[in-house]
């Protein structure tokens, strides 16, 4: 397909299996990667964090089956930079997804050798969120969708800190930032913006899914809580501002739209 779309644009190698393809990687460098989770000699997810481990720099986008949606969410939030749904995809379609990831893959490069990520949690920076979120808001103006803004803090920061000290404030941090991580998709942006805040700008495309942010998050605290025995349960407030695509959106009033709210709930638990 990407040969009869553009025949003098790619250069085309199809490998069957998995010990084959990173051999390959070994010696050649590849522009991106269309990968298929079901191969003769790996199956699943791990397929993707084999590649990843060896090919961290290359993009790849997966391809699932028909009814496969979730491993395909998955694999984005584990670091492929978009999926595919076999037997769905137009040309149109699959020179886009390519060229998408490949330039998404580079501007995360170019931001992490700028350093606008945040040392503790691997999220972006303040700077780093601030630059991406501005580049979400004008691919959502071109493709006339809309944006979730939000806003979260960890809850009693101040008291981890005070009573158990603050490497173990660190660790709680951390937690906080993982729970975001695996709450929204690797598309959305999330930026650490402050000691105990973090910013999301998310994409409306699945609006579903954002409807149910926050049952998600307390699932994934709690499931936390059960894995790890602490002594103090760990605690996020949230606050969730909608920019629909007719209208401009303002990064700084949209955040203090959803940090308005995060503040009304985090009075309400106390």
């Amino acid at each position: 397909m990407l040969k009869d779309i553009a025949p003098e644009t790619f250069e085309c190698e199809w490998i069957s299996n998995l010990s084959s393809a990173l051999k390959r990687l070994s010696e050649t460098r590849f522009d991106a990667l269309l990968l298929d989770l079901g191969l003769p000699d790996s199956d699943g997810l791990g397929t993707l964090e084999r590649l990843m481990s060896q090919a961290s720099e290359v993009p790849i986008i997966v391809l699932t089956g028909l009814a496969d949606d979730v491993t395909g969410v998955e694999a984005v939030q584990k670091g492929a930079q978009d999926y595919l749904v076999k037997g769905s995809v137009s040309s149109d379609l699959l020179l886009r997804a390519v060229r998408y990831a490949i330039e998404r893959k580079k501007l995360m490069l170019e931001l992490r050798n700028l350093s606008l990520l945040d040392e503790l949690t691997g999220l972006y920076n303040r700077r780093g969120f601030f630059t991406l979120a501005e580049q979400q808001i004008r691919s959502a103006e071109r493709e006339k969708i809309g944006l979730f803004f939000i806003v979260a803090d960890l809850d009693g920061l101040k008291e981890i800190n005070d009573t158990y000290g603050h490497e173990e404030g660190d660790v709680a941090i951390r937690d906080a930032a993982n729970i975001l991580k695996e709450t929204f998709r690797e598309a959305d942006v999330i930026g650490r913006i402050g000691g105990d805040e973090f910013a999301v700008v998310a994409s409306e495309k699945n609006p579903a899914s954002v409807k149910n942010i926050t049952g998600r998050m307390e699932n994934k605290i709690d499931s936390l809580g059960q894995e790890t025995k602490r002594d103090y349960r760990l605690s996020i407030s949230m606050g969730l501002a909608h920019c629909g695509p007719q209208t401009s959106c303002s990064i700084d009033k949209m955040l203090a739209e959803a940090d308005g709210l995060m503040y009304r709930e985090k009075k309400k638990k106390k």
